[in-house]
């Protein structure tokens, strides 16, 4: 009998552990359920179509189930699982268009359901024109308001916040983004957090509103029950055409309430290195399970499509009888605004302390480039480091400079431990129109080496 595999997702890791598969195993079953209509496609890009960067959304779409059917992989649309029945190797599908629900059986199971917004509590929520951004229909939905808008409201500080903050200022929206903590940018330390923000609201002025320590209590509408003011827990009434509700996300696991798969941080599928969940041919991949942190040796939840593409070929591998491992995450993440580059891999200074750790920091402020080239640009670095095995805890970059270049160079020091002596030391290459003679990232590490060591 043929084995036949059943994923259950169609974002990344999904379609990712589909496509592996097949290449792994010309012979085997393998069937893809999804509850959207579109497989395959980059969320993460969403924001730079809303700007208008992407023309069109087809160009997000990776691959489409005509693409799949080629490689004979069967892709069901519209078609959302509501129970697992670990017993009897079924899955309960509910088909969305008809209604009508059936069982699907499986030799073995991916698990790929990624995650869902994490909605606030607010009165008013459902009101026209307050949108949360995760599939190309929100995408759509959000650029076609925001053509006839001239206020936008944006709740949550995170990567996303920042990238729809820039397609609106860029569309020329006026744009007020509402974070309920004291910082925008809650992974980063508040040193930095605060320079980007002083940067957005330097780069704009007038145009865009940074509130932080501030949460919405209520929208208000008017007579089509369109969203008109957003009113905050300070009495703050603030004009909007348009909200998007970016609060977060958490594991697309409610199905899984009450099963016995073990469920993690944040109810995230807990996996081993192999992505197995705890029960026997059930694997989990994507945004829908939990994380190792190489650094802290501790389980997270750090929902991320670069994650989500390595664990899907992963899980493949071991599917088909092959061997691989994925060890674990460092938090790694990057966006920009406009000209300016934010990145952090690893862990904050902040969170070093609370964790337990004897944290040393530096900050460096240099040019990307020799100082005598033109088009250089300005990067601040901020490293940090443990005292006792002065090794490298993490970076925080920002900068109109190649931030990106030197936080990379970082991972291999963080994951190798590589002590500082060692890593300032580093041979780099040096040319100036692409370093100072001594690089920034080295400069830093100096710093802390002597700050530790006298």
């Amino acid at each position: 009998m043929t084995e036949k595999v059943v994923i259950i997702g169609g974002g990344a890791a999904g379609p990712k552990t589909a496509a592996k598969l097949r290449r792994e195993n010309p012979d085997i079953k393998i069937d893809l359920y999804t509850q959207e209509d579109i497989i395959s496609y980059s969320a993460c890009g969403l924001p730079y179509y809303i700007e208008n960067i992407i023309q069109s959304p087809e160009t997000l779409i990776m691959r489409t189930p005509a693409d799949f059917q080629k490689q004979n992989i069967d892709i069901h649309l519209k078609q959302k699982c509501i129970k697992i029945n670990t017993d009897d190797k079924t899955v309960q599908i509910e088909d969305l268009i008809s209604g009508n629900k059936y069982e699907v059986s499986y030799n073995t199971l991916v698990i790929a359901t990624g995650a869902i917004p994490d909605l606030p509590n607010i009165s008013n929520r459902n009101l026209k024109n307050i949108y949360t951004l995760r599939t190309i229909q929100d995408g759509i939905n959000i650029k076609n308001k925001m053509q006839t808008s001239k206020n936008a409201v944006i709740l949550g500080g995170g990567y996303i916040s920042i990238e729809l903050m820039e397609a609106f200022v860029q569309n020329n929206l006026n744009v007020t983004l509402i974070e309920k903590n004291s910082q925008i940018l809650k992974m980063f330390d508040e040193d930095f957090a605060q320079m980007v923000t002083d940067y957005i609201i330097g780069r704009n002025p007038g145009q865009v509103t940074i509130l932080t320590n501030e949460e919405v209590v209520a929208f208000s509408g008017n007579e089509e029950k369109e969203v008109t003011k957003v009113i905050t827990s300070s009495g703050k009434e603030i004009n909007a055409d348009i909200v998007v509700l970016a609060t977060g996300v958490r594991p697309n696991t409610d199905f899984l309430q009450g099963s016995d798969i073990k469920l993690g941080i944040n109810n995230s599928i807990k996996v081993d290195k192999t992505l197995k969940t705890s029960k026997q041919g059930i694997y989990a991949v994507g945004d829908c399970t939990d994380n190792y942190n190489l650094i802290t040796n501790r389980y997270t939840w750090v929902p991320m499509g670069s994650t989500a593409n390595k664990e899907g070929r992963c899980a493949a591998i071991n599917i088909s009888g092959g061997s691989c491992f994925f060890d674990g995450i460092l938090n790694s993440t990057i966006t920009k605004y406009f000209n300016l580059t934010i990145s952090i891999i690893g862990i904050s200074y902040r969170e070093a302390q609370e964790l337990g750790f004897q944290p040393e920091f530096a900050i460096v402020t240099k040019r990307d480039k020799a100082g005598y080239m033109p088009n250089t640009g300005t990067m601040t670095l901020k490293l940090i480091a443990d005292k006792n095995t002065q090794t490298i805890l993490g970076i925080q970059g920002i900068g109109e400079g190649d931030v990106n270049q030197r936080i990379n160079t970082v991972i291999p020091a963080i994951l190798g431990k590589t002590k500082l002596e060692s890593f300032m030391n580093l041979d780099l290459p040096y040319s100036p129109p692409y370093s100072p003679a001594i690089d920034p990232v080295l400069n830093a590490a100096q710093i802390i080496y002597h700050k530790i060591n006298g």
